[in-house]
């Protein structure tokens, strides 16, 4: 386990430091295609990721009979529909709160042991960083998701966060290396990647070669020793239902213009998925992924 994510660890920190170094360099790719791309990959590679919650609620909470897994998809959709609904009727506070769930739930992807001081920074890089260099188009992307006047809000007080938020980063990954170069490793990765790169290919990187990609290492070994292809099994009907309401959202969003519909499909639908997410898998994050007793 340890040995999957150090390597998963550095090959992340390789792509993202490339990619921030190549950005510097290389000409940015049509707006429309970028965002075309990112939605594409966020929904085929980092989304999958919470599909696999049905092992932690067999495992953690001994969810077994047809009634149980009927009251488990009524527990977890709920809060979905419930922050849509936030989204329809007060997009300021869904902005903020997503905002802040988010870096909350990112700051569990660093290594056991690692400070609280350095999860804090390293959730919340990818959010506030990318206002240093790309404040009007992070001002732009917020008021496609959730309309001006609540990016209006938002974008000030990250912008005025944005350089304490890095220089104490950067300070706090220089203690990490008295514990682990690899958490040192990370942390700067994900800074450089957050302060060069667009702010949508740098979310779009760090959800999926980082947080979902690491959250699957771990879901595996914490499910061991169950079957690969049981695990797999396990989350095929919350994709097949995943994928069905974000047609039924798609098909809702059929008026607004293109670039605000893609934005909003993606980012509301995270949204809506990452509150019952975390509300499942806090518990097991909290206690170390330790693994489960056997039944």
């Amino acid at each position: 386990m340890n040995r999957a994510l150090r390597i998963q660890g550095l090959g992340f920190s390789v792509v993202a430091l490339t990619l921030a170094a190549a950005t510097v360099v290389l000409p940015r790719l049509d707006a429309r295609v970028e965002l075309l791309v990112v939605a594409a990959m966020i929904i085929l590679l980092g989304v999958p990721h919470g599909a696999l919650d049905t092992i932690f609620a067999r495992k953690v909470y001994q969810v077994r009979s047809l009634r149980g897994w009927i009251g488990f998809g009524f527990l977890y959709g709920a809060p979905a529909v419930a922050v849509v609904a936030l989204w329809l009727v007060t997009p300021s506070v869904f902005l903020l709160g997503f905002l802040l769930i988010s870096a909350v739930h990112f700051s569990g992807d660093l290594a056991e042991g690692s400070r609280g001081l350095s999860r804090l920074l390293y959730g919340g890089a990818v959010i506030v960083l990318p206002t240093l260099l790309h404040a009007d188009e992070v001002d732009r992307l917020f008021a496609l998701l959730a309309g001006p006047d609540a990016a209006a809000r938002v974008t000030p007080w990250l912008t005025s966060l944005a350089w304490p938020w890095l220089a104490v980063l950067i300070a706090s990954a220089l203690l990490e290396a008295r514990r682990s170069w690899q958490t040192t490793l990370e942390l700067l990765a994900v800074a450089a990647l957050a302060t060069i790169a667009p702010p949508l290919v740098a979310f779009t990187v760090f959800f999926c070669g980082m947080h979902s990609a690491r959250h699957i290492l771990r879901t595996v070994a914490y499910a061991s020793p169950s079957p690969l292809w049981l695990m797999l099994t396990a989350g095929l009907l919350p994709m097949v239902l995943v994928f069905t309401a974000s047609a039924i959202g798609w098909f809702c969003l059929a008026d607004t213009p293109l670039d605000a519909r893609l934005i909003q499909f993606v980012f509301v639908g995270l949204a809506a998925l990452t509150v019952p997410h975390m509300a499942l898998i806090e518990r097991v994050r909290l206690s170390g992924w330790k693994q489960p007793a056997l039944p």
